[in-house]
């Protein structure tokens, strides 16, 4: 990455499914990504328990000696029905608390093939960064393809005028793991100069007026 500004990044965020996937190179790609965060000498933030693509991130993360971070609503641990967390957990109340909860303890965001849930979290995160509520990078590790179908749709949306030019530079794609943790290192965010405008602190009883055409 010779001439291009590399980002600090200690901490990322993988959201992935609670299933392990048809295809065994799922598994596969969960558990290289782990390795390749350790060695980076980067912490997991994830959505804690030990199912599917979760279980796989987190124990690989572990094994190479990094913290591992679950943050679980408290409905998910009634019975074991996650399973054990790998590292240090968090519980909260609800699915939101969760996911601003991962935005604020997180450098960057990745999502492995996954499932409702999964693609919830990573638009959210896309909206988020599209309004300059935070300025992270996000990524999809496209495994065999998994994300082209998104990945296409996002740039048809691009095309009827839905999403901006600028707003689909916020997502990131590649198909192995040191290569979406290079882009994610060199991401440079792109404001839209109105939306940057927002106020979003808790403390603000009023937003800005401006005269602004979305789209969201």
């Amino acid at each position: 990455m010779e001439g291009v500004l590399v980002r600090k990044i200690k901490k990322i965020c993988v959201f992935c499914g609670a299933n392990s996937g048809k295809d065994v190179a799922f598994v596969n790609a969960a558990f290289h990504l782990g390795k390749v965060l350790g060695k980076r000498k980067i912490d997991l933030v994830y959505g804690g328990g030990k199912l599917g693509l979760m279980g796989c991130v987190s124990t690989a993360v572990a094994q190479h000696e990094r913290q591992v971070l679950g943050i679980i609503p408290s409905a998910f641990t009634v019975n074991n029905l996650v399973g054990e967390t790998c590292g240090k957990e968090i519980k909260v109340a609800t699915m939101q608390e969760r996911l601003v909860m991962m935005m604020e303890l997180s450098d960057a965001f990745i999502a492995l093939p996954g499932g409702f849930g999964t693609l919830e979290e990573l638009f959210q995160m896309i909206s988020w960064a599209q309004l300059s509520i935070h300025n992270k990078p996000i990524g999809v590790l496209n495994i065999n393809g998994f994300f082209n179908g998104l990945l296409s749709f996002v740039d048809h949306a691009v095309k009827q005028e839905f999403i901006t030019p600028r707003a689909r530079k916020i997502l990131i794609s590649a198909t192995t793991a040191d290569e979406l943790v290079d882009k994610l290192q060199a991401f440079r965010f792109e404001s839209d100069p109105a939306l940057s405008k927002l106020k979003w602190s808790p403390s603000s009883s009023q937003k800005e007026k401006l005269d602004l055409t979305l789209r969201l």
